[in-house]
């Protein structure tokens, strides 16, 4: 088969030149002619009215492993443009009247960070904000020497939002702002013989100094469990999110779900998962993979048999330790489970 050349160029002004196999990228096939971005919308979902496959997105506009990690930002009142030549497709900003519509130009001194004119992100921020700056992911005994919370004035057992506390050892130099976290659980590695790849610390809520001292005083400004004698503090983070653009690894890679919050038995979209492969790995935020259900089944001589491999749906890494990382599902056919197979679509 005849194999098309699809010249795509990215919009900034920044050209760039990839030659791949037409028909690698797919059209939907109820795919517009265009799309007019409004708040609400991200990378992704933008992406998956175009294509099959929405990671596919860096492709089509010719991204290079740079530009992925950042990336050109689009606006509400932007116009996407798909184009077909004989050439191939490309996907397009509008800078004209075209199709009828109107581009809502907005100067980049204009474009900052608020609600009706900030760049729509990769994947919806609400769904991970949570997780930017928690959970934690330490070493065993990793929390034993950060400062911990003594009690309370008024005697209290567990703490709550706005109340007072009372910590030892918490340093002037790391700032006002804290987060309490709890020794947790061991992450364990299903494919080393139950490994274990780190502890992840239970975040519990944040708290503010209110004055240092030998014992300083702190007040807890969000408690999402009970915070107790004991919980250790840990400085907050500048929560940025890296908007990379959705894009699949460039080498192969096999790992497995080992964890899922809010303690679900089956996974589906919007659900976050931890998986056991990390920076050591080669991952990075934005990387995105397709997700596998491992099954086996009894022959007839009572032999376990490995069935193939079913794909069941995708998730999108946005928080990468050594040799863990979270993801968000963005996309599942069917109920997914802990210990289904990761891979690089």
């Amino acid at each position: 088969m005849r194999k098309l050349i699809i010249t795509m160029i990215l919009f900034l002004g920044l050209l760039s030149v990839t030659s791949i196999k037409a028909q690698e990228i797919e059209l939907r096939s109820d795919t517009p002619d265009y799309h007019v971005v409004v708040p609400g919308d991200t990378l992704w979902g933008i992406a998956s009215r175009f294509l099959k496959d929405p990671w596919r997105w860096p492709e089509i506009w010719g991204l290079n492993r740079a530009q992925v990690k950042n990336p050109h930002k689009i606006y509400p009142g932007d116009v996407v443009i798909l184009e077909k030549s004989l050439h191939g497709i490309r996907l397009r900003l509008s800078e004209d009247d075209e199709y009828g519509v109107k581009t809502v130009k907005l100067s980049p001194k204009i474009r900052t960070e608020q609600s009706g004119t900030s760049a729509i992100p990769s994947i919806p921020a609400a769904a991970i904000e949570p997780f930017l700056s928690q959970p934690l992911v330490i070493e065993k005994d990793g929390l034993d020497n950060a400062p911990y919370i003594l009690g309370s004035s008024e005697g209290r057992v567990a703490l709550s939002t706005g109340n007072t506390a009372y910590v030892s050892e918490l340093p002037k130099d790391k700032g006002s702002a804290w987060q309490v976290f709890r020794p947790g659980k061991a992450l364990k590695d299903p494919d080393q013989k139950g490994a274990v790849l780190g502890f992840e610390a239970t975040y519990l809520g944040n708290a503010k100094v209110n004055a240092f001292s030998d014992v300083s005083t702190v007040i807890i400004t969000h408690a999402s469990q009970e915070i107790l004698k004991g919980d250790r503090l840990v400085p907050a983070p500048n929560t940025i999110f890296n908007n990379y653009a959705p894009h699949a690894p460039d080498f192969s890679l096999n790992g497995r779900i080992i964890s899922v919050y809010g303690g679900v038995s089956e996974i589906g979209r919007g659900d976050i998962v931890t998986l056991n492969k990390g920076g050591l790995d080669g991952l990075e935020m934005g990387h995105v993979l397709a997700i596998y259900r491992r099954s086996q089944a009894k022959s007839l001589k009572g032999q376990t048999v490995q069935l193939p491999d079913e794909r069941t749906g995708l998730v999108f890494i946005f928080r990468v330790f050594e040799k863990i990382s979270y993801a968000l599902v963005v996309q599942s056919t069917q109920a997914i489970k802990v210990l289904d197979a990761v891979k690089t679509p």
